[in-house]
């Protein structure tokens, strides 16, 4: 036996529940979530996107201050990163850090 929904909109003046009417509510909620998930994907790359240009403005911050007489430990401990990540990013923009 199919349980009816608690509350539906969709209603004859009878009272009961018109199918096509259902059916038609049924493909717009569905319709919905598939443009609900493509606007989370759309939102999930606009995210990735500034988490790539925030990780790529915080090496060039590290290869600056390491030209600037930073240290790699300090760096590593403002940065957030390891040392050896800070090292990766400096071996990467062609400094060999000492």
């Amino acid at each position: 036996m199919v349980t009816p929904p608690v509350a539906c909109k969709v209603t004859c003046e009878s009272g009961h529940v018109q199918v096509e009417d259902a059916a038609k509510a049924l493909k717009a909620a569905q319709a919905g979530v598939t443009r609900a998930e493509e606007r989370a994907k759309q939102l999930v790359q606009e995210a990735r996107g500034r988490v790539s240009d925030a990780r790529q403005r915080l090496a060039e911050a590290i290869v600056q201050e390491y030209l600037n007489g930073a240290r790699v430990g300090e760096l590593a401990a403002r940065s957030g990163y390891t040392r050896e990540t800070v090292r990766r990013i400096l071996r990467a923009a062609g400094i060999e850090p000492g």
